[in-house]
C-alpha cells in the first residue's frame, strides 16, 4: 500500500489515502467513511450505486446505513499476529508448558487453587536429579532449601517478599512461582515512583461511569483484583520503589484478604483459594521508600544470594551466551575459557578478594550474575559479527572495555578500582614480571597475557 497522502478519484474528487495503521489494521478515513454512509462518495466502477466505492454492500433506510461485507474496508495484515513462542521473551508458562503439563498430572498433595503439587514446584525450579520418572532441567541456579521455604510461604497464603543484590534472579524466581503455582506470571505489577493506586486496586471505564454511573461492569479491575477473583498469584515488583501511600494499599490486601470498593457501597472482591503475592526489593538500590513496619510483618523474607558455586555460575553463562547465539542466527561456539575467565573477574571483584587470597579493591558497581551474562553475551556477538583486529587474542582482546563499560557506570572512580585489579591481579595472572618470561604457572596464563596486553583499552 501506499503512503498516507491525497489522490484524485475518476470524477476528479480529492479523497484521503491511508497506509496501515499500528495494529495492523487499515483505517478509513472519517471523511471518506462518513461520505460512504451518507451515499455521496463517487462510485468507482459501472454499475455500482454510490456509495458503493469501497465495496460494502449499503442498506439505507434515511441517513442510517449498515456494511453488511468489510472485507475490503478492513485489511489485516498476518505479520502484526505474534505467536508467544516466536517473541524475545517467551513467558515462562509458555517456554516450559510440556514440563508443567507434565508435573500437573503427578499425584500428591496441593494446596487449593495450585496447578502443581508443592514437590512438583521445587522440581519445575529446580530441577530432578537423574534417577527421578520426570527429568526436568534447572532454571534456577542457587539453594534448592531457599525455594522450599518460599514454595511453603506461598502454601500458607503468606505473602513472599524476595529480596538481594540486583541480578540475583529474584525476578525470574518470582516468575517461576507463580507460573508453576498458578499457570500464569503475567500477573504482574510493575513498582515505580509513578505506580499508582489503581494499578493495585481498580480503575474505572469512564465512558461508562459517565454513561449509567459507578457500577461492576465498569471496573476495571488490575492485576492484584484479577488475581484474588481466579486464585491465582500476583507478582509485584520493586516494591520498595513505590510510594508510601501506595505501599499502603498492600496491606490490606494481605491481611483481610478482601479488596473494598466503597464506590459501589458494600461490594468487595474477596481473595478465592490460591491468592498469593510475590514481591521483589533490591537491597543495594534502596528505591524511592522503605517499607513500613506494617508491611514488613506481613511478608516473609527471603534472601536470593549471588550463585556460591563458580562452576555453576559458569555453567549458567555458558548456556545463556549459547542461547544468545542461537537467537541471533550464529553457530553455537562459545568461546568457554574466555567465560572462565570472565566468571573469575566479575567474582573477584564481586567478593573483594581472588581464590589465590589476594585483596582486590570492590567497586561500587554490583558485579552480579546477570551483568555476567550480559557481558559473555557481547563479547560472543562482537567477535561474530565484528572480529577483532588482533587475531591471535581473539575475543580475550575485547573483554577490557566491555568491563570497563559495565564498572564504571555508577561511579566514574571504579574504573581506577579495575585499573588497579588489572595491574596487580591480570598481570600477576599472566605471569608477567617484566622480563616477559611466564612466571604465573598457569594453564590460562596465555589467556591472561592477552588481556593484559590490552589493558590499554582501561583508559579509554
Amino acid at each position: 500500500m501506499g503512503a498516507p497522502g491525497r489522490e484524485r478519484t475518476g470524477t476528479g474528487q480529492v479523497v484521503q489515502r491511508h497506509s496501515f495503521g499500528a495494529d495492523g489494521h487499515r483505517p478509513i478515513g472519517s471523511l471518506a467513511l462518513l461520505a460512504y454512509l451518507e451515499g455521496s462518495c463517487p462510485t468507482t466502477q459501472p454499475g455500482r450505486q454510490r456509495g458503493e466505492a469501497f465495496g460494502g454492500q449499503r442498506r439505507i433506510d434515511g441517513h442510517a446505513a449498515q456494511i453488511t461485507r468489510l472485507q475490503s474496508v478492513v485489511v489485516k495484515t498476518d505479520s502484526t499476529a505474534i505467536d508467544n513462542h516466536q517473541a524475545q521473551r517467551p513467558t515462562a508458562e509458555s517456554r516450559y508448558a510440556e514440563e508443567l503439563a507434565v508435573l500437573a498430572a503427578l499425584e500428591g498433595p496441593r494446596p487449593p487453587g495450585w496447578r502443581l503439587t508443592p514437590r512438583a514446584v521445587v522440581d519445575f525450579i529446580c530441577g530432578t536429579g537423574t534417577g527421578d520418572a520426570v527429568a526436568v532441567e534447572p532454571k534456577f541456579v542457587g539453594d534448592r532449601r531457599l525455594v522450599e521455604r518460599c514454595v511453603v510461604t506461598l502454601a500458607g497464603s503468606r505473602g513472599l517478599l524476595l529480596v538481594g543484590e540486583p541480578g540475583t534472579a529474584k525476578s525470574m524466581l518470582s516468575e517461576l512461582l507463580a507460573a508453576a503455582v498458578s499457570g500464569t506470571s503475567e500477573l504482574t505489577v510493575q513498582g515505580s515512583a509513578g505506580t499508582t493506586e489503581d494499578q493495585l486496586r481498580y480503575g474505572w471505564n469512564y465512558g461508562m461511569l459517565l454513561a449509567s454511573g459507578p457500577s461492576e461492569q465498569a471496573l476495571v479491575p488490575s492485576p492484584v483484583m484479577t488475581a484474588m477473583r481466579t486464585g491465582q498469584v500476583v507478582r509485584i515488583e520493586e516494591i520498595t520503589r513505590c510510594l508510601p501511600e501506595i505501599q499502603d494499599a498492600i496491606v490490606p490486601l494481605l491481611s483481610e484478604r478482601r479488596l473494598a470498593v466503597p464506590e459501589l457501597g458494600a461490594f468487595s472482591v474477596e481473595a478465592a483459594p490460591g491468592f498469593c503475592v510475590i514481591g521483589t526489593a533490591n537491597l543495594r538500590d534502596k528505591g524511592v521508600s522503605e517499607m513500613s513496619a506494617a508491611l514488613k510483618r506481613r511478608f516473609s523474607f527471603e534472601a536470593v544470594d549471588p550463585i556460591p558455586d563458580r562452576d555453576l555460575e559458569i555453567d549458567l553463562v555458558t548456556r545463556q551466551t549459547s542461547d544468545a547465539l542461537i537467537a541471533a542466527g550464529l553457530p553455537d561456539s562459545v568461546d568457554g575459557p574466555l567465560v572462565d575467565a570472565l566468571v573469575t573477574v566479575m567474582r573477584d571483584l564481586r567478593r573483594g578478594v581472588t581464590d589465590e587470597g589476594w585483596a582486590v579493591e570492590r567497586p561500587s558497581t554490583v558485579m552480579s550474575t546477570a551483568e555476567t551474562v550480559a557481558i559473555s553475551q557481547s563479547l560472543a556477538l562482537s567477535a561474530a559479527f565484528f572480529p577483532p583486529a588482533d587475531a591471535t587474542a581473539g575475543a580475550a582482546s575485547l573483554l577490557p572495555g566491555h568491563l570497563l563499560g559495565a564498572v564504571r557506570k555508577d561511579d566514574d572512580k571504579d574504573a581506577a578500582r579495575l585499573q588497579a585489579y588489572w595491574d596487580a591481579t591480570v598481570r600477576r595472572r599472566a605471569g608477567e614480571n617484566g622480563d616477559g618470561n611466564d612466571q604465573s604457572g598457569r594453564d590460562d596464563a596465555h589467556l591472561w597475557r592477552r588481556m593484559w596486553d590490552h589493558r590499554g583499552d582501561l583508559q579509554e
